[in-house]
């Protein structure tokens, strides 16, 4: 039987957005959202979830919706410096640890892209496990900028031209390229034991999202949020 952890990284810090993760969205925290989902999913799969904090107001947070942990993010892992990878990666030692288990997929949902559902899930899931030399998945939507079309970058020569080689005289015509949305990522426990140093690698598969899904980066991007769920506007049921 394949075993889960579903992990959710939340630090406290947070520049671009002050206490990002636990700003009310649509009248409660954002990090609720994927707290919902999380379990959700780990109902139906016999999963565990995880919290990474370092924050005790997270926790406490975290533990109104039923979330309790035990875990605390070390200092070394909550700088703005720390990659996510080292965060999921301490975590999963810790849990298995302490449930003397293996997992055979670790599943991140991040919180600050909540625009997804169980059934993304599933479906990633399930990409992830028929793709069986595939040691990670990670959610995208379809760009709609395309480097082989409409995107440009400074060459050494001072001049620009477009980042990708190709003559396309239409995006149509061009390579379908995506945007990472940043909602999820599942990852083989191997993942881990290779030594990879980003989500995407030379084994890596995307499940493309259907519905409306981004990540909030700026102040703008809450308003943008919080006006489509507030609204009914959401093209799917989250």
């Amino acid at each position: 039987m394949n075993k889960t952890l579903i992990t959710i990284c939340a630090r406290g810090g947070s520049k671009g957005i002050p206490n990002k993760n636990i700003k009310p969205l649509g009248g409660k925290p954002l990090i609720s959202y994927s707290i919902q989902t999380a379990f959700q999913f780990a109902k139906q799969h016999d999963a565990e979830i995880a919290l990474s904090t370092d924050s005790q107001i997270i926790k406490d947070i975290a533990s109104e919706f039923g979330l309790l942990t035990d875990y605390t993010r070390p200092d070394s892992l909550a700088t703005d410096s720390a990659g996510k990878l080292p965060v999921v990666a301490d975590v999963l030692r810790h849990y298995e640890s302490i449930n003397k288990t293996k997992y055979n997929f670790v599943l991140d949902l991040d919180v600050t892209s909540p625009l997804r559902n169980v059934d993304d899930l599933n479906s990633c899931q399930k990409l992830l496990q028929d793709k069986t030399d595939a040691v990670n998945i990670f959610s995208v939507s379809p760009a709609n900028r395309n480097p082989y079309f409409n995107m440009v970058e400074e060459k050494e020569n001072g001049f620009y031209n477009l980042i990708a080689k190709g003559d396309f005289v239409t995006r149509q015509s061009s390579p379908k390229v995506y945007d990472l949305n940043a909602s999820y990522y599942i990852y083989r426990r191997n993942f881990f034991e290779l030594n990879y140093t980003s989500a995407i690698t030379p084994k890596s598969i995307v499940h493309e999202v259907d519905h409306m899904c981004f990540d909030l980066d700026e102040p703008i991007d809450f308003e943008f949020m919080e006006f489509l769920i507030n609204n009914n506007k959401l093209d799917f049921k989250l």
